[in-house]
């Protein structure tokens, strides 16, 4: 019987887009524990090259920062082969680039008779240039850097790609349908690509975080004056049934599982790493 461990991943490359956010910083330090060389793509190359730096000198493990918008595909190819060049051929991907936009989110959770005067407030509100950026960073951020990353599996006959979904995208939050909307574009392009894929030895999968701390949500759900939840955050405990946010290095465990060859006849899937709150009912 072969000894269940990790040990399979040490040594492979991995690339991992929006390396250089809270999520993606977390799960780049899980990636250098077990001896992956990863590649850290950012917007902001000083961000990838700093944050690849403190994590290589913590780990010893290489980790490389590159500069890369996952919405332009030259600008992919061009991180590619400079990975390449540097780190070798890619094993594995991470796609963690995403993110909202305030003027894709509606002020209000829901609409009655009174709100009719303030629509701007609503739906009817939404920005639609801002809607579709959204989508475009969520999906085709996805979309573009799978299309470029997974070349080197489709020659090694194995690779192993992990999309970051959201709890979002199996119910949807009240405010932010440009965000639910894209990321259950995700599990759905997850599905698809597993399937297509599956036969040329590249599994596809996804996790979908619950709710954890980050810079773009945490005024949202803690009070800046109080450190107490908001209104909002409140809500998410109640409904979160382990009662707390999630840590980021939480979601290391189920990521580290997907890339592995522990679940080598697994394919698209989508993990809830969420407390419970994908469980419950709310009563």
């Amino acid at each position: 019987m072969n000894r269940m461990s990790f040990d399979d991943l040490a040594g492979k490359v991995c690339v991992l887009t929006g390396g250089a956010g809270v999520i993606g910083t977390a799960l780049a330090k899980g990636l250098a524990s077990m001896g992956i060389k990863t590649a850290i793509i950012d917007l902001n190359e000083e961000n990838a090259r700093n944050t690849a730096a403190a994590i290589e000198a913590d780990s010893g493990t290489t980790t490389r920062g590159y500069k890369a918008n996952v919405l332009d595909r030259s600008s992919l190819e061009e991180a590619k082969r400079l990975i390449n060049s540097e780190l070798g051929k890619i094993d594995l991907l991470i796609n963690g680039a995403g993110g909202n936009s305030p003027k894709a989110t509606t002020q209000l959770e829901q609409m009655g008779k009174e709100n009719l005067v303030e629509l701007e407030k609503t739906f009817y509100g939404l920005d639609i240039e801002a809607f579709q950026w959204v989508f475009d960073l969520n999906f085709k951020g996805t979309l573009l850097p799978t299309m470029v990353f997974t070349r080197d599996m489709l020659e090694s006959g194995s690779g192993s790609v992990i999309n970051i979904s959201s709890m979002n995208s199996f119910k949807p939050l009240t405010k932010i349908p440009a965000y639910s909307a894209a990321k259950a574009s995700i599990n759905n392009f997850t599905q698809w690509l597993a399937v297509h894929l599956a036969k040329t030895g590249i599994r596809v999968n996804a996790v979908a975080p619950g709710f954890f701390l980050t810079k773009q949500n945490y005024f949202l759900m803690v009070d800046e004056k109080t450190s107490k939840p908001t209104p909002r955050g409140q809500k998410v405990l109640n409904n979160t049934p382990m009662g707390r946010y999630g840590e980021v290095d939480e979601l290391q465990g189920a990521v580290a599982f997907l890339l592995s060859d522990m679940s080598r006849f697994i394919t698209g899937v989508c993990i809830p790493v969420d407390g419970g709150y994908s469980a419950f009912g709310g009563v």
